[in-house]
């Protein structure tokens, strides 16, 4: 795993550009950093060593250095095509480099290597002869790469915005717009940013940047097509066979590898099928929201050793600016702090780590996916008398029954726009200073339910989750709070060949009204026990809510909130009632609370302090 960043234009000053564009992002490979000038490109490269130690030093060229490459992840067939390339006459001049296999899988095939690469990437390809830079991004967006372009037709792209930085030319300017879209989906949605133009490249999209302009054009596109053909028993020996594969491929290193442990399926799946010596795991002094206890058992059931920490408040909330820091975006996501911190150990003992992320959406394994199968009878209430009842409901606390009325009140593509929806359009305009309305969350979200037309709601869900969600708030926080501590993380869930099985399984095997994952859950219960298989999803509890009612830490918040940025973006009135009233007990306020205080927290590290 590694760090890339570069830009193109004459500039005379290159090499003290990139340096420090580089520099920027050094946490993501200590183990060395290369270069490469050409009169019309800068590339920058930052290593974390882990295949072909010796020989795999970046950005690496093709035989008559008319390729160069910069290249960022894993890629794990890169032995099976390095054969193939073989014989088709490419001489290669590493031992067993998966960069290298870039560089002529580029020459043979063009745009169509990147349909048969298998893995996680994100990587910028310069072509002397032609004057152009070739980028990509992996097919389900486990790596970042953004990009920008100036006024003097310069074009800057890294692996984290923060390289931009000390570009003379990179003009750092807040996109105010995305202010409105963070305060429903928590994390900053689609390809725009919150620096202006400073744009992510979108999951399996690769750009071409020649002559001044950028083209950026779609190359795979997953698709749910259920088989119902087979039993449930069928798709769980497959789920079986095509973890077990991938888990293997996902273990390919010249360091070693350990695995995250969580007390769910997904994690204790891997971890089992890992047989690696080393699982890591946080929690909290609060039994409620500590999964350590189940961690050190499960470890002790597979034989292997697990490193537990507990998280202490203080220094959860004395790293949140760090932490928003290295995250380039804000994100309000409470777990990518203790995911901060597990990674942060991790490192002390590994390199490499295996996580579970992409098994609910390929598998359907979030607990909105049980909703289209409870109390199904209020769906057949007349549109008209749900809708008023829904508006209504608005004005009340958000508590369970209230939320249930609200969301079935609307059809599911007016309603859902991803696993989070936490603040309306009324709520955000009494909220900011300057509400335009001008893009609506479902903006984002209705493409997706476009491309899914007639097809069952939880398929539906799970499909625009793959593209917002999962990209947006899962794959971005365990990115960059893995590279915030030089660890590469690796996802097997998240695999081409999982994915072919995944998307055929029809939806009853996938969530009932009882329970979620159902053909994962089966699969992995004929492996471990069964309870750890059927246990609930808690996904990853962090004590915030509690928190936030102690005086300590509500005066950190209430600081915030009352400072000139604040001022700038909202009503301040309006945000201490929120905390006020959260103090008290009155309403539970945190995600509202929470989402704000992470903007105001990543606002200060980007445009107060730097």
């Amino acid at each position: 795993m590694c760090g890339i960043t570069g830009f193109t234009g004459r500039r005379s000053d290159k090499q003290k550009i990139l340096k420090a564009m580089t520099a920027a992002i050094a946490h993501r490979g200590p183990d060395g950093a290369g270069e490469y000038y050409a009169d019309d490109v800068a590339l920058g490269h930052r290593r974390l060593s882990i295949i072909d130690l010796a020989g795999g030093t970046q950005p690496m060229f093709n035989e008559d250095k008319t390729l160069a490459v910069v290249f960022n992840g894993e890629i794990y067939n890169f032995m099976e095509l390095r054969g193939e390339l073989a014989e088709a006459g490419h001489v290669f001049a590493t031992d067993h480099s998966d960069t290298e296999v870039l560089l002529h899988g580029y020459e043979e095939w063009g745009e169509g290597m990147l349909a048969r690469l298998r893995g996680m990437f994100a990587f910028a390809l310069w072509d002397e002869k032609d004057k152009s830079l070739f980028c990509a991004r992996d097919h389900f967006g486990i790596k970042p790469f953004y990009y920008y372009q100036n006024g003097r037709g310069e074009f800057l792209f890294g692996s984290e915005i923060k390289s931009f930085l000390p570009h003379p030319g990179f003009e750092k300017k807040l996109n105010e717009s995305q202010l409105e879209l963070y305060l429903t989906y928590q994390y900053s949605p689609g390809e725009n940013t919150f620096f202006e133009g400073v744009k992510k490249l979108p999951p399996a999209h690769f750009l071409r940047w020649k002559g001044g302009e950028a083209t950026v054009r779609r190359y795979w596109e997953p698709s749910f097509e259920p088989d119902g053909s087979r039993t449930l028993e069928d798709w769980e020996t497959e789920i079986q066979h095509k973890m077990a594969e991938s888990v293997a491929a996902h273990k390919i290193s010249d360091v070693e590898v350990g695995s995250f442990l969580s007390s769910g399926v997904d994690s204790s799946y891997m971890a089992h099928l890992a047989h690696v010596d080393k699982t890591f795991t946080v929690g909290f002094a609060d039994k409620q929201y500590d999964e350590t206890d189940y961690a050190a058992g499960f470890s002790k059931f597979l034989g292997v050793e697990n490193y537990a920490y507990r998280i202490e408040p203080e220094e959860y909330w004395q790293n949140l600016p760090k932490i928003q820091y290295h995250m380039d975006e804000p994100l309000a996501d409470a777990a990518s702090v203790a995911l901060y911190f597990v990674n942060r150990e991790a490192a002390k003992q590994v390199k490499v780590c295996l996580s579970g992320e992409g098994a609910d959406e390929f598998f359907g394994g979030y607990n909105i996916y049980k909703e289209p199968f409870t109390v199904s009878w209020y769906d057949r209430v007349p549109a008209v008398l749900r809708r008023a009842v829904g508006w209504a409901a608005e004005k009340l606390p958000p508590v369970r029954g209230v939320n249930f009325l609200v969301r079935r009140a609307k059809p599911l593509e007016e309603r859902y726009i991803g696993n989070t929806n936490l603040l309306g359009e009324r709520q955000k305009k009494k909220l900011l200073r300057r509400y335009t309305g001008r893009v609506k969350p479902t903006d984002l979200s209705r493409p997706y339910f476009e491309k899914t037309k007639g097809q069952d709601p939880v398929t539906r869900m799970q499909y625009t989750d793959l593209h917002l969600w999962m990209v947006g708030d899962i794959l971005l926080k365990a990115d960059k709070m893995s590279m915030a501590n030089s660890l590469e993380l690796r996802v097997p869930f998240l695999d081409k060949e999982v994915f072919e099985t995944a998307r055929r399984i029809p939806v009853e095997c996938r969530a009932s009204a009882a329970n979620t994952k159902l053909a994962l859950r089966g699969a992995a219960a004929r492996e471990i026990p069964e309870k750890t298989a059927d246990k609930k999803k808690l996904g990853f509890p962090v004590p915030v809510r509690a928190w936030l009612r102690q005086e300590k830490y509500a005066a950190i918040v209430r600081k915030a909130f009352t400072s000139e940025a604040a001022a700038q973006f909202f009503n301040t009135k309006r945000l201490e009632k929120l905390l006020d009233q959260h103090v008290s007990g009155k309403r539970d306020n945190w995600r509202q609370i929470w989402c704000v205080f992470m903007f105001l927290t990543w606002y200060d590290e980007y445009f107060v302090k730097r």
